[in-house]
Order: C-alpha cells, then structure tokens, then sequence
C-alpha cells in the first residue's frame, strides 16, 4: 500500500506516457523585493498539474491518501506546501479535477476493484465518489 504524503506525493514516481493528471487551481501574488516596483495585477490565477500515477504503482494511492484525507484538504497546508515548490506566494490553492482518458480510468476502476477493502467501500461507483465525488473529467 502506498502511504505517500506531502510535497513528496506532489511529484508522481514516472511522469512520462501521462494519460491522466490531478489539476488544482492556484491563486499567486507576485511581491517584488525591490522598492518602488509593483506589478498589476498582483494576483493571477494558473493551473498547477500533477501526474496521476498509473493504477497499482506506487503512488497510485495519491487520490486516496493524500488529496481527499490527507495533507491536501488541509488549504492552508496546501498553499504552503505549493509556495514552496514554486517558490513564491500562494493565496489560494485547491483541487479541481482528475483528467484522464478512458484507458486510464478502466484501469483505475480495475485496480479499485481488486480491492475495495482499501477503501472501506462496496462498490467502484462508491469509491470514485466519495474519494473524487464529480471532479473527474474524461477527455
């Protein structure tokens, strides 16, 4: 089982060949050190991607462990752990969607199904919703 968590579970373990990805939404102020500089807007919005590793893998459990219940729903831990990583500050960051080809997300029902028990559920449906509700989009 993987208990990854943490900036750590951030970066996938094999980013290439990617058919899905975790995308979050994060709010970045630009704060210049410099007196008398400023920028304008101060604040803009960008999307932050995450590679969802392949089901079974290490780090599969990402959408378990670490987005739903684990260090990721805390916001304000987050936004710290994103402003680290990209090294300037963040004002808002939050989870918006699983994005995945079908391939990706047979695989991920299948991988599901052979153990339901690490999810303290009955069902695959019950899984993907409770742990990723409406946020997975197919394309």
């Amino acid at each position: 089982m993987d208990t990854t968590d943490g900036l750590a579970s951030l970066q996938p373990t094999d980013p290439d060949g990617a058919t899905a990805q975790y995308v979050f939404r994060v709010e970045i102020r630009l704060e210049p050190d410099a007196d008398g500089l400023w920028t304008d807007p101060d604040r803009f919005e960008t999307t932050l991607y995450r590679t969802a590793d392949d089901p079974g893998k290490s780090g599969w459990l990402f959408f378990r462990d670490t987005l739903w219940r684990g260090e990721l729903a805390d916001e304000p831990h987050f936004r710290r752990l994103v402003e680290d990583e990209l090294g300037c500050p963040v004002v808002s960051a939050s989870f918006s969607e699983l994005r995945t080809d079908e391939a990706y997300l047979d695989s991920l029902k299948a991988e599901i199904t052979d153990d339901l028990s690490l999810f303290n559920a009955d069902s695959v449906s019950e899984v993907l919703t409770k742990y990723l509700g409406s946020s997975i989009r197919v394309t």
